[in-house]
């Protein structure tokens, strides 16, 4: 394959280069005889910190479907996604160079009876340790508990296990070298999930200022998922009738949310940019979620790199350096005075092809 030419101000700096791709990656030495391809603001592939993909309301999809997910986000400019917990076994993507970059926390870890029903592993507490072990090696350095989830008995948001087994989950995926998120709504999981130093928190309604402390100090990031997060009100009605004080808490979060988020934004949590596709809701909506976070607050420059240069940053992949595998973005204007734009890229590119 020829080399190819890419022109336009390369992000975060903004300063206006020349990038040529051959055999798959970048470099900004003009390799002999480079076609030109397209000029435009390039940015660094966008990342999905929390996606879903083999997933639907049901449980798991097969291969046909989960491709045309993958493939979703992918068109897009999602080109690494961090697959927050599927019941589907996904690792046979990382064999195809089509689809995105694929960091898989492996299946969900939930409380026997008190999660989304063929998602999770459904365990006993004093089981909890072994299958974050378990989780740990089938994934791809991350896995992902279910921190909180309504309670029959409390007919409430309740943490789905002790502190303590938290606690052990999280020392057993760290002594496996894997990093740690958890699903968390309320504010009754938190304090334990943080003090056990937990990697990450999902969604994050439930912060409060003193965790919010202890998040800096630990360096815990987060992902808040703010178009999931709208869908407050709706499961607030939908529980109103059974489960009152459930759909009361819903209501309080919600109202809290835009000023709970951004008091964790001011006070220097790492955020990260999670559309949750899958399940229920649809992929290749990053740009959906990146304009949520700005809606909230978060300035459309640190909205965009919390879906880009940053979270590739945190999760380990090279951004637009020499050398690096060519992942990237084109856009026909600034995306960062322009946050719709990101929904009509004039080019997509994967692996030095351009896929989009």
């Amino acid at each position: 394959m020829s080399a190819l030419k890419f022109s336009g101000p390369v992000l975060p700096d903004g300063e206006i280069r020349h990038l040529y791709v051959a055999e798959g990656r970048l470099t900004f030495d003009p390799p002999r005889g480079a076609e030109a391809a397209v000029e435009g603001w390039i940015v660094p592939g966008l990342v999905d910190a929390h996606c879903h993909l083999g997933l639907d309301e049901a449980g798991a999809v097969d291969r046909e479907e989960t491709e045309q997910q993958a493939i979703e986000d992918r068109n897009a400019g999602a080109l690494l996604i961090r697959d927050c917990g599927s019941a589907a076994d996904t690792r046979w993507i990382h064999d195809r160079d089509d689809l995105p970059r694929l960091v898989r926390c492996g299946r969900h870890i939930a409380a026997t009876k008190r999660y989304i029903r063929n998602y999770a592993h459904e365990v006993q507490p004093e089981d909890l340790a072994a299958y974050a072990t378990q989780e740990a090696r089938n994934g791809d350095g991350w896995i992902k508990l279910v921190g909180d989830w309504i309670s029959r008995e409390s007919g409430d948001l309740a943490p789905s296990f002790p502190a303590e087994a938290f606690a052990a989950a999280i020392a057993a995926a760290h002594a496996e070298g894997a990093k740690v998120t958890a699903h968390c709504l309320g504010p009754d999981v938190l304090p334990g999930l943080i003090n056990a130093g937990i990697d990450c928190i999902e969604h994050g309604t439930g912060l409060s200022e003193d965790l919010i402390e202890s998040m800096v100090a630990a360096g815990t990031a987060l992902v808040p998922t703010i178009m999931q997060l709208d869908k407050f009100p709706e499961h607030a009605s939908a529980g109103q009738e059974r489960f009152p004080d459930y759909a009361a808490t819903m209501v309080d979060l919600y109202a809290r949310m835009p000023r709970t988020i951004m008091a964790a934004y001011d006070a220097g949590v790492p955020i990260f940019a999670g559309s949750d596709g899958g399940g229920l809701s649809r992929h290749g909506n990053i740009a959906g979620e990146v304009a949520a976070l700005h809606r909230i607050g978060i300035p459309a420059a640190d909205a965009l790199a919390a879906a880009s240069w940053r979270a590739r940053d945190w999760l380990g992949f090279d951004g637009l350096t020499e050398g690096a595998s060519a992942d990237f973005v084109v856009y026909p204007r600034d995306p960062r005075t322009d946050l719709s734009v990101l929904r009509t890229p004039l080019a997509v590119v994967l692996r030095g092809r351009v896929v989009a």
